[in-house]
């Protein structure tokens, strides 16, 4: 099994344990919304473009409480189990996307909840959630109102954020890094090092892709 079929199993056997109605760390939504919202980009791509364009926000999230009325949650959480559109057709199209996409969403799912601690993740999906991330931390740390230094434990260093002024160094796991980045700065386990008000300031940027 690739790791974003993994990642896609365990967050819908975690929707199923919890009901739609447990809160995310997606700001307004519950476990309901989180998966309409998963079923809307993978099999209705008429509306999937609000998901990154605001002009076209209102269209998704209506398209979103539609999937909601349509579907009651254990059969939108069914849709989300099966790769579907292009992931369904291309399996390596979705390892290549969803990877990133279903770990982040599942952490979002865990960490909402109460006593939640870190998963000991293998070291391959460590690894290859480094490698996404070296690539991409420039886009995603780009709204960081200060410079931003990744520090990886076991090696690998990235940079972002603003190119004057202060630097915050952020140490951790590839998967607390790449938590980190996609603005879930507050349940991200890492290190910050550098001026007070320049981490508190990166600590409440709108990070992320």
């Amino acid at each position: 099994m690739t790791h974003a079929r993994s990642e896609r199993t365990a967050l819908c056997d975690l929707f199923d344990r919890l009901g739609p109605d447990a809160p995310t760390l997606c700001t307004g939504w519950s476990t309901y919304d989180l998966a309409a919202h998963l079923v809307l980009r993978e099999r209705r791509l008429d509306a999937g473009a609000g998901i990154a364009l605001r002009p076209l926000a209102g269209y998704t999230a209506s398209v979103q409480r539609g999937l909601k009325a349509k579907h009651p949650f254990p059969e939108l959480v069914g849709l989300v189990r099966t790769p579907g559109g292009l992931y369904g057709l291309l399996p390596p199209l979705d390892e290549a996307v969803n990877t990133l996409e279903y770990f982040v969403h599942h952490e979002d799912v865990r960490r909402a909840q109460p006593s939640w601690e870190p998963r000991e993740l293998p070291d391959d999906l460590e690894r290859l959630l480094w490698k996404r991330l070296d690539m991409a931390a420039k886009l995603m740390l780009r709204k960081s109102p200060v410079g931003v230094v990744l520090h990886r434990l076991g090696g690998g260093v990235a940079i972002g954020g603003a190119k004057d002024g202060p630097k915050v160094e952020v140490t951790g796991k590839a998967s607390e890094l790449l938590l980190f980045c996609f603005g879930r700065q507050e349940h991200a386990r890492v290190d910050l090092t550098g001026d007070p008000d320049a981490v508190a300031r990166v600590t409440h940027a709108p990070l992320g892709i």
